[in-house]
């Protein structure tokens, strides 16, 4: 139940998700499992029970826009990943060759 009064704290704009995280003492990245939890839950909830009857959690149509949306988080962090790689390469400049023995 504070799970998901946490979430609803957030997407009704009642707190920040800081403010969430710090008060059940979580990071971010839990915080961020639930709310993906509920909408996924959310989704099942909404769809149509002939779909489920069948076997079908959620339509394709909502599969997709959930497999775009996780394609879209995973590039986001590798992006981020390789400019922090980028900026660690940069920061540390390679051996010199000639000084090695």
């Amino acid at each position: 139940m504070d799970k998901v009064q946490a979430v609803l704290a957030v997407w009704t704009e009642r707190c920040k998700p800081t403010d969430v995280c710090r008060q059940y003492q979580i990071n971010w990245m839990t915080f961020h499992h639930w709310q993906r939890r509920a909408m996924e839950g959310m989704l099942q909830a909404l769809e149509s029970r002939v779909n489920l009857a069948k076997g079908q959690a959620l339509s394709p149509r909502l599969q997709h826009l959930l497999q775009c949306q996780q394609r879209r988080t995973q590039q986001s962090h590798l992006s981020e990943r390789l400019a922090q790689l980028s900026q660690n390469k940069v920061a540390s400049p390679p051996p010199d060759p000639a000084k090695t023995p």
